[in-house]
């Protein structure tokens, strides 16, 4: 059995991440910024795509840590994952 879950806009990702990362790796945060724009993957940030935006951001965060970190990661990687399905 399947459960269809609601995705949670981008921006609000962006939000959680924020308050959980105190210090962001300076690489990641350009793409954090860009998120806090997006509402999904399908929207453009400038001449990038909202798809692109997410996979920098989790290249370049592989120092943040911990339970919200993986519960969110997983997330993240679960939305391009159902992105690139199609």
């Amino acid at each position: 059995m399947t459960q269809v879950e609601e995705q949670r806009p981008i921006h609000v990702i962006a939000s959680e991440i924020r308050s959980d990362w105190k210090k962001p790796n300076y690489a990641a945060v350009p793409y954090l910024d860009a998120m806090d724009s997006l509402y999904s993957i399908d929207d453009n940030f400038f001449a990038d795509t909202g798809e692109q935006m997410v996979a920098y951001f989790l290249s370049n965060a592989t120092t943040w840590r911990g339970e919200v970190a993986r519960r969110v990661k997983k997330e993240l990687n679960q939305i391009l994952k159902s992105r690139r399905a199609w």
